[in-house]
């Protein structure tokens, strides 16, 4: 075999290795590429309760960009909000969501006409088997919304599209929130059930994966409604299966042994000449 060949042979089959590694689990698994890790931690829903609790920094986080939502209220394009670090953990039962975001003002109060209260909401399918659009969902695929505001707390609703009505609010919230502001930063924690009796909610089994997107109000930037910024679906693993970084790093390990091996296999057939 000549030098040129083994070369090529060689980086064919790192190639192939590579692909495979990076490829074909996430074909096999089906898994998204945007992912919120979920933490189980059965004894600590005392600390996950409470913004700055002890038990969110054993939690992985992620980085999830925004962008304006539509609208057509005026300057709605223009948002101050561009990313919100989130974070899920859940209990036996109950299931925890930190959002964090960057907020130089605390707006925590609506009593004059032109003030609007700073915001967070969390977005989930009523019907979790299924992936409504993003955008509120639709008639046929309704989305479940966990609302906070500095001002009145916690508030559910049931939206189906931007079309005006299509958002319902719901009675007798079943989600607490806690809220903190640090003089730069809010830190929200929405909990609630896994599962609850209650019509028109999202039920959480721990195994299927659930959509989850999110959306944040800047009130001195006088967002309000359908002005804000929000998020693409991003993905609650709560399934079966290892698709976290210490899986992904235990794929790129196969990819590199592979490599190894391809370099040896190539070195022997040089010897071999």
């Amino acid at each position: 075999m000549t030098a040129a060949r083994q070369s090529t042979l060689v980086v064919a089959i790192a190639t192939l290795v590579v692909a495979s590694a990076l490829f074909v689990p996430a074909i096999a698994a089906g898994v998204p590429a945007n992912q919120v890790p979920v933490s189980s931690q059965p004894d600590a829903g005392d600390s996950l309760s409470q913004p700055t609790g002890d038990a969110w920094a054993d939690v992985e986080s992620a980085q999830v960009p925004l962008t304006s939502a539509p609208s057509g209220l005026p300057d709605a394009s223009i948002v101050q909000t561009d990313s919100v670090t989130v974070q899920s953990a859940h209990t036996d039962d109950r299931i925890y969501v930190r959002l964090q975001w960057d907020d130089q003002t605390e707006n925590a109060s609506e009593a004059a006409l032109d003030a609007y209260a700073d915001g967070a909401a969390v977005q989930l399918p009523a019907n979790v088997s299924t992936t409504p659009s993003v955008e509120l969902g639709s008639q046929d695929q309704p989305v479940n919304l966990w609302y906070w505001t500095a001002a009145d707390g916690a508030e559910e609703a049931l939206a189906g599209g931007y079309n005006p009505g299509s958002i319902t609010a719901l009675e007798e919230t079943t989600v607490q929130t806690h809220a903190t502001h640090d003089g730069d930063t809010w830190t929200v924690v929405f909990e609630r059930s896994l599962e609850t009796d209650a019509p028109a909610r999202a039920d959480f089994d721990l195994e299927t994966d659930v959509d989850i997107a999110f959306a944040v109000w800047d009130g001195a930037n006088d967002e309000r409604s359908g002005h804000h910024a929000y998020s693409e679906w991003y993905t609650l693993p709560l399934g079966p299966g290892d698709t976290g970084p210490a899986a992904q790093y235990l794929l790129w390990a196969v990819a590199g042994i592979g490599i190894v091996i391809a370099l040896l296999i190539a070195a022997r057939a040089r010897g071999g000449d």
